[in-house]
């Protein structure tokens, strides 16, 4: 019925096509990311349902996957509305670079490259959708674009879960559409390694499968490598009890010995298996970052030990074909140079004093600092700094490639913080195109694992970044990303629930402990006493509630924006086009976090409770908290699980948890709900007690 009524209005179109105005289009297009140059003329005579073929100029090769045109017929005639894929290898056009031009009854696609033919369309692609979520006809426009930074990449961190296989697929997808052209998986124990097998968890995807979703992603321009944790964070290999021998420490699985030849016997051979898996992949990302090590009475250096391990590991990925990345922080450390680069009080003159007298420690090294090896200089809070700056500039003017790391979350949170750190996103991206520096890494860090659900605004803002540069304001990113994400008629800041949503999880995480410990419960000899707050069973009526006022006043406003906010994804869920799993995932979130508030709400009316019966009717309340929270942690679990996999396999070892991730706290899912759980069972003992 849709297309019959497209086709409709099309033929009304084409009969009042000298109406169209000159220079206006009257749908409202919102790209993204935003292209280089867009030019429009007036409204064409398409509409989406009417686009039913397209034609290969000069016998070039399908630059899509076929599935992407699956709903149109290939034809070699100019007859019908179509859409033209034209490649000029001759052009001189970047390999992503497109020009897309919607005339008044045909589209045209040009490139010089396949993956420039696969941009236009989706840009096309988003046009189509603007149009048919508005019931308007496609702009007659020019729009000429290409890409600020030529590498994109996106991190997935699997180490402390997986999604359901499916769910990766259609991520790649929703990352072509948004032109990110590059994925650094950290895999850790999620790869069933071959050559060396106990390293691979129960829940590991196969070495086929992996190479079957990176062979499914580079047919949407996506290369995928492998990061493979190496030196340091090596707890996923060093916490069983074979390979305990390799350790710096040996009470400390978190670091390789690096003067064991077995070190990299190990290393070498995870490394190969994942460059096998994920065989479409330019780079192996050795990780190196974060790391202490002795050498065993060697008597070398920190320095000196990183250096001879990332000279083997960089030697052995060249052999193979790969160019190394490697985290850039632990030289900078040893140098003593560390902490300017995150702090932005610093001016860029007492930086170039810093690195004039520490600068001697890095330089002495040199000719140890592999030249074949991309430096990743990651900053997640501040890379507007100057100190971060004069790291990366110190990299490229000694000869050694420097790329950026920046970060789509911070740590130890529910959901993503500070608009999604769209600021750090920008400022990185920005000084990645001002410094020509080929590439950015947009960093998901799975220590606190949100739902990856929840990494999607932050990972279009990136992608806007990274493509266009800072052209747009936040706000306008934000507007471009709930037409795209849901609906033209939700693209309004009325809708903008998120911003409030992720302040109301900045205060949640703490709400019911007694500082913001969530993270190092499991850690405490007693949790419930050291961690949760306390209760209103003893002292005075009232005293409690006067005790917690600041506390108690929040979650009062918190209760009230729990309501609005539950109610803008009401009318959301009904008016959006696309995504609904998503404003599912974040009603979860909202509930949890009104949960607290509640809890506290409830624990003020007993405290303040007058006569007896007013005293049982609000225990009653109380003791009715358990019984809510099983249903709604009930209900999350339930969501989230429809696209990951919640718990461990049987039989997992949990490592030592030196930066006590939280989702490594538990093979259940339980350490979502660290706090939540400990609160009750404080309640419940206090209640049993009094």
């Amino acid at each position: 019925m849709k297309n019959l009524l497209f086709v409709l209005m099309a033929a009304a179109l084409m009969l009042l096509s000298s109406c169209h105005p000159t220079g206006t289009s009257t749908g409202d297009f919102k790209l993204l990311p935003q292209p280089k140059s867009v030019e429009i003329t007036g409204d064409s005579d398409l509409l989406p349902g009417s686009l039913r073929h397209y034609r290969l100029a000069d016998g070039i090769n399908l630059p899509l996957p076929p599935e992407y045109v699956e709903h149109l017929e290939e034809t070699n005639t100019l007859s019908e509305p179509q859409v033209v894929f034209r490649m000029d290898k001759h052009a001189e056009m970047g390999d992503e670079e497109y020009i897309l031009e919607i005339h008044r009854d045909q589209v045209t696609i040009s490139g010089s490259k396949r993956a420039g033919l696969l941009y236009g369309w989706m840009t096309l692609q988003q046009l189509m959708t603007d149009a048919e979520d508005q019931g308007v006809p496609l702009p007659m426009c020019t729009i000429k674009d290409s890409p600020e930074l030529a590498y994109r990449a996106i991190h997935i961190d699997v180490k402390h879960h997986m999604e359901k296989k499916e769910y990766y697929y259609h991520l790649m997808d929703q990352l072509a559409f948004y032109k990110v052209n590059a994925i650094i998986v950290e895999v850790e124990d999620k790869l069933a390694y071959q050559r060396q097998p106990l390293v691979g968890s129960g829940d590991a995807l196969s070495m086929e499968e992996w190479k079957q979703l990176s062979d499914y992603a580079m047919a949407r321009n996506i290369e995928i490598s492998p990061l493979v944790q190496g030196l340091g964070h090596a707890s996923f290999i060093l916490k069983h009890d074979e390979y305990k021998d390799l350790r710096d420490d040996p009470e400390s699985d978190w670091a390789f010995n690096p003067l064991d030849p077995r070190t990299y016997e190990v290393q070498f051979d995870l490394y190969l298996d994942a460059m096998e898996a994920m065989p479409d992949g330019r780079y192996l990302h050795v990780g190196g970052d974060e790391v202490h090590t002795t050498g065993r009475g060697s008597g070398l250096s920190e320095l000196e030990l990183q250096l001879t391990w990332l000279s083997k590991v960089c030697e052995f990925a060249e052999e193979h074909g790969r160019t190394p990345i490697f985290w850039d922080d632990m030289p900078i450390k040893y140098a003593g140079l560390y902490r300017p680069m995150f702090d932005t009080r610093y001016t860029r003159e007492e930086i170039d004093s810093m690195w004039a007298e520490n600068e001697h420690l890095l330089v002495e090294s040199l000719d140890l600092f592999p030249k074949n090896c991309i430096y990743m200089r990651w900053n997640y809070s501040d890379p507007q700094s100057e100190g971060n700056i004069k790291a990366m500039e110190w990299f490229s003017e000694h000869g050694l490639p420097v790329m950026g790391a920046t970060a789509g979350q911070t740590r130890w949170e529910l959901m993503p913080q500070e608009e999604s750190n769209m600021d750090n996103i920008r400022s990185f991206a920005m000084t990645s195109i001002e410094k020509k520096i080929d590439g950015l890494l947009l960093t998901l860090w799975d220590d606190d694992s949100p739902h990856f659900e929840l990494y999607m605004r932050g990972i279009l803002a990136f992608a806007e970044y990274s493509w266009s540069g800072g052209r747009r304001s936040k706000e306008e990113i934000k507007a471009a990303y709930r037409q795209r994400e849901y609906a033209h008629a939700l693209a309004g800041e009325e809708y903008g629930f998120v911003d409030q949503l992720e302040k109301m999880v900045g205060w949640w995480s703490a709400a019911l402990l007694q500082s913001n410990v969530r993270n190092r419960l499991r850690t405490m000899d007693n949790p419930l006493e050291e961690g949760v707050i306390d209760l209103p069973f003893s002292g005075e009526k009232g005293s409690w509630t006067e005790k917690h006022a600041s506390r108690l006043d929040a979650a009062t406003s918190i209760i009230e924006d729990s309501k609005e906010i539950a109610a803008t994804i009401a009318t959301m869920k009904m008016e959006a086009n696309r995504n609904q799993y998503r404003l599912e995932v974040y009603e979860q979130v909202n509930q949890l976090v009104s949960f607290s508030a509640e809890a506290l709400l409830v624990l003020k009316a007993y405290d303040t409770s007058g006569d007896e019966q007013e005293a049982q009717e609000a225990l009653k309340a109380v003791q009715q908290l358990s019984e809510k929270f099983v249903t709604l942690k009930t209900g999350l679990e339930q969501v989230y699980g429809q696209t990951r996999v919640l718990t461990k396999p049987e039989g997992y070892l949990l490592d030592q948890d030196h930066h006590r991730h939280l989702a490594n706290q538990s093979t259940s899912f339980d350490w979502q709900f660290a706090a939540e759980l400990a609160f009750l069972e404080k309640l419940h003992q206090q209640i049993l007690l009094w």
